[in-house]
């Protein structure tokens, strides 16, 4: 009987571990299944909490339902009867003391035709026929391995870039558009650009692939984000689950490997999946050969702050759910979600609720990091004053530092993470990384990975049966 051992409880090593008790019943495969989780609690950045009569995720707010990898297994976890989409309702970005609009057919804050680059309000005429001339000029330097930053200014020109797209790409990876390739954000552009001839073009002509992008792209469900982490442990009966246990160090003996787990015996393992920061099974390994390449990786960090008010979420802009900072620092938060206006489930009684981001990219984070939460609070409250004009004092306050944890994606990414798969199979086969470090931060690229991870695995099983 073969062993397998995951290391990390959070969406990727919970996918892995749940499509290995699945297959391993389907090809009448025994194997023994262990996972080992260092926190109490599986889930890793995705945690749900009940605070009276909100609901509140301190981590991952949603999943974005056009991934692949992502309805199949709600379908299969039979969680389709519990989804809840998101509301629908203008994004804004917030500059100069004012509320824009982001035009509804734009991507990311890409323009998706010349009549969305007319609409917006963030744009001087100058800097919309600077974008215009993406319809002219071709593409003759850049590849995907390129900074999508230098890309987007170079056709789309830099005021369209700096006002309304970088904001809003910032925003979801994490980092500077400058340090980020376009095959770790937006590889398609690229294509559309060379085969269009522009971006704009070619999301126009491909607009269907994006249709309700603001409308009902993502998925939680009616008791939270979590419920998919409680049913993925639910269903993995076979397996043993150790929580509140850190791996310390992963050693080959022969052709196994040796695992260090603090307060219990050492486990041995056929087969070991990695599903922790890079960071963390940079330590784990302790292996020099790897570390040049787990260098070149990077995090960041964020402080999520949620409030809870006794006011009707009615007093926001009527149609909105939230906004994106730009560079300019009236607010000292990076973007603020309305979220009992985009998530109906999260507030029962549909009064306030608003969820403010402050990321380490800020310039103001090295002072906001040494605050305490009381101190925070009086932060998130002026911002909330300023923005959306809302005076009251919360009633729920929730506070999350998640530091050195989220992923950047940063120019070399791949190159690292190639290097790094070249030179572990080399010196420890069948032991594979996995996680939001290396193939995708989204939820849905964690689901993916994970189920990928453990066919492979399987079936290098079956082959040496």
């Amino acid at each position: 009987m073969k062993t397998v051992v995951v290391v990390g409880g959070g969406i990727t090593g919970l996918t892995a571990l749940y499509h290995l008790h699945k297959m391993s019943k389907e090809h009448k495969s025994e194997l023994k299944l262990l996972l080992i989780e260092r926190d109490h609690n599986l889930g890793g950045k995705i945690r749900t909490v009940e605070e009276g009569d909100y609901i509140i995720e301190t981590g991952a707010d949603s999943i974005v339902a056009r991934h692949e990898a992502v309805l199949p297994l709600v379908e299969e976890l039979q969680l389709q009867d519990e989804l809840v989409y998101n509301e629908t309702g203008t994004s804004y970005i917030y500059t100069n003391g004012e509320l824009h609009k982001i035009p509804v057919d734009s991507i990311f804050g890409i323009p998706m035709n010349v009549e969305a680059l007319g609409e917006s309000t963030l744009i001087s005429e100058d800097g919309k026929k600077a974008a215009l001339l993406d319809l002219e000029t071709n593409n003759s330097r850049f590849t995907k391995e390129s900074s999508i930053g230098e890309f987007l200014e170079a056709f789309l020109g830099r005021e369209l870039v700096e006002n309304q797209i970088a904001p809003v790409l910032s925003g979801v990876y994490s980092g500077d558009l400058y340090k980020l390739t376009l095959a770790s954000t937006l590889p398609y552009l690229l294509d559309y650009k060379n085969e269009y001839g522009s971006i704009i073009k070619g999301l126009s002509a491909n607009k269907l692939k994006f249709k309700g992008a603001s409308n009902k792209k993502f998925v939680s469900f009616n008791k939270g984000l979590a419920k998919i982490i409680d049913r993925l442990e639910e269903e993995c009966t076979d397996a043993t689950i150790l929580k509140g246990a850190e791996t310390t160090k992963l050693r080959k003996v022969g052709d196994k490997y040796e695992l260090s787990i603090n307060g219990h015996e050492d486990i041995h393992a056929d087969y070991v999946i990695l599903a922790t920061p890079h960071d963390i099974t940079q330590r784990i390994l302790e292996q020099e050969s790897l570390d040049r390449d787990f260098n070149q990786l990077k995090n960041s960090s964020l402080i999520s702050i949620y409030l809870a008010f006794d006011v009707r979420d009615e007093e926001l802009p009527a149609d909105g759910t939230g906004f994106i900072v730009s560079d300019e620092r009236d607010v000292k938060c990076d973007a603020c979600t309305w979220t009992s206006r985009k998530w109906k489930h999260t507030s029962r009684n549909q009064n306030l609720l608003v969820r403010l981001f402050y990321k380490s990219s800020n310039s103001q984070y090295d002072t906001l990091k040494n605050l305490n939460n009381e101190e925070l609070t009086r932060v998130a409250l002026e911002d909330i004053r300023k923005s959306i004009g809302i005076y009251a004092e919360p009633i729920t306050v929730e506070v999350t530092n998640w530091k050195n944890l989220m992923p950047n994606y940063l120019l070399g990414h791949n190159q690292s993470v190639n290097s790094l798969e070249r030179t572990l199979l080399k010196e420890m086969p069948n032991v594979a990384l996995a996680g939001a470090s290396y193939y995708g931060v989204g939820i849905g690229a964690c689901i993916q990975n994970g189920k990928e991870t453990a066919e492979t695995i399987i079936n290098d099983i079956i082959k040496r049966a």
